[in-house]
């Protein structure tokens, strides 16, 4: 399984460290993409990696979740959210295991290419000690993810505008 959109990447920012990023552009304004991304009890209906999940968009809020990457068991995670902006950015820190095992610092920017279309980048900076371990897994697995996630986020976003 690899990545198949040219703009996505995986860069090693450090030995512990690891950097990956998508983007999408959407047929839609910020706002409405916003909505939808922040509808987290919707995600049960369009959202493949995030199937479950639960809390509100507010900076220093817990998000409960489920996470399916492709290749990993679906599992929960509780995700503290670190920056709500409406129609610009959602941000949140997760862990794997305890904090400083494997650390993600997860991004989705929200920017606009007019008044009825934006790009959503979405990134997720890994950190900690498994991450050397990790990294090969992650950059195949996860991207994808990515991708899959953005796929039906632009899917869900235009077929509902």
């Amino acid at each position: 399984m690899h990545p198949t959109d040219p703009a996505s990447r995986a860069r090693r920012t450090g030995w512990r460290r690891l950097e990956l990023h998508t983007q999408i552009d959407i047929d839609a304004a910020p706002e409405r993409i916003w909505t939808v991304l922040t509808d987290f009890p919707a995600y049960a209906d369009w959202n493949p990696c995030i199937p479950k999940a639960a809390g509100e968009a507010h900076a220093g809020s817990r998000l409960e979740v489920e996470i399916a990457w492709p290749g990993l068991k679906r599992g929960p995670y509780v995700l503290q959210v670190l920056s709500a902006q409406p129609a610009q950015e959602l941000r949140w820190l997760g862990h794997l295991g305890r904090p400083g095992l494997m650390d993600g610092d997860h991004r989705f920017i929200i920017e606009p290419l007019g008044s009825d279309r934006a790009r959503l980048i979405q990134t997720e900076r890994f950190s900690g000690w498994l991450v050397p371990l990790m990294a090969p897994w992650l950059r195949r697995n996860v991207l994808v993810g990515f991708e899959r996630m953005n796929a039906a986020l632009k899917a869900r976003v235009e077929g509902a505008a």
